[in-house]
């Protein structure tokens, strides 16, 4: 679901106060804190979603991991997790779904979480997920919202996963681009969690996934009150030797879900109609389209 979409179906909840409440979803954080006691607050979240790769249990790797990312990026360590299953049993072997099970616990176990159970309906369609439970000192939580002036900005992973994914499905690129993907989707945070959380000042993080890069950057600036000065060239992408003309470009934006968030948001500066004859990262995320996208928000820098 798209950030108007939900803007609009969760508006007319009252938010909730409560003194023990560190994050909750008045901010659009990636997950919820509450403190159990002076030194200690459980970490929350929810994720799931149907499959974006054929593979059952590379499937059941990558939305494991998704749903974990959200805990590294409060600054926390999941702990436990519980299964989220929507299977047409009627329509798919169920060994597919034994594939997904384990595709999710073995990277559950790569991550230290415990699995302790789940809830699974009879769906038309096929979607699985974690909900996960972690931990953070109530002092040490990361937020989306607490960038200053002066931070870097670090990326722990390339982006253009869903691009990639989308590209190879279309015809447009090979399986090497998709293997690229996958094993940065089957990657955990988990590592650069520690290093983050072992290193000062660091003043915020995000997971970007749903909204992309520069959704997830709109939020950070806007939380932060800043200006983000992203600059094209440092963007590490998945695939920068693969080229699009401009309507191919375009077909992938739609399918992968983008570009009417970005079309309603900010001014695009790009000619659809001719061709960028350049790697990926030039068709998807020129210089020029970062900064007035998040001109949205802030003003661009002098």
């Amino acid at each position: 679901m798209g950030p108007e979409d939900l803007h609009t179906a969760l508006q007319a909840l009252p938010l909730i106060s409560h003194p023990h409440l560190i994050a909750g979803m008045e901010h659009a954080e990636d997950a919820g804190v509450y403190r159990l006691t002076e030194d200690l607050a459980i970490v929350q979240t929810v994720d799931f979603f149907t499959p974006i790769v054929d593979d059952p249990y590379t499937f059941g790797q990558v939305a494991a991991v998704n749903a974990l990312s959200d805990v590294y990026a409060m600054g926390g360590q999941p702990l436990t997790a519980m299964n989220i299953v929507c299977f047409p049993v009627k329509k798919m072997d169920i060994a597919i779904l034994q594939q997904i099970l384990l595709g999710g616990l073995s990277k559950m176990r790569e991550a230290g979480v415990t699995l302790v159970g789940g809830h699974s309906v009879e769906d038309d369609e096929l979607k699985y997920g974690l909900s996960v439970t972690g931990i953070v000192h109530p002092d040490k939580v990361l937020r989306n919202r607490g960038a200053r002036a002066g931070d870097r900005l670090i990326l722990t992973k390339p982006l253009g996963t869903g691009i990639a994914s989308t590209a190879v499905k279309a015809n447009m690129a090979g399986e090497a681009l998709l293997a690229k993907s996958i094993r940065c989707m089957t990657t955990l945070n988990k590592t650069a969690a520690e290093l983050m959380t072992a290193t000062c000042g660091v003043h915020a993080c995000t997971d970007i996934t749903g909204f992309g890069f520069l959704g997830h950057a709109c939020e950070m600036a806007a939380g932060g009150g800043v200006t983000l000065l992203l600059k094209r060239a440092a963007v590490p992408v998945i695939g920068a030797n693969f080229s699009l003309d401009g309507t191919q470009a375009l077909a992938l934006l739609k399918d992968a879900g983008d570009f009417d968030w970005v079309a309603g948001r900010a001014r695009i500066n790009l000619a659809l109609g001719g061709s960028w004859g350049g790697p990926l990262d030039d068709a998807i995320l020129p210089q020029q389209f970062l900064i007035d996208y998040v001109r949205v928000y802030q003003q661009k820098p002098d």
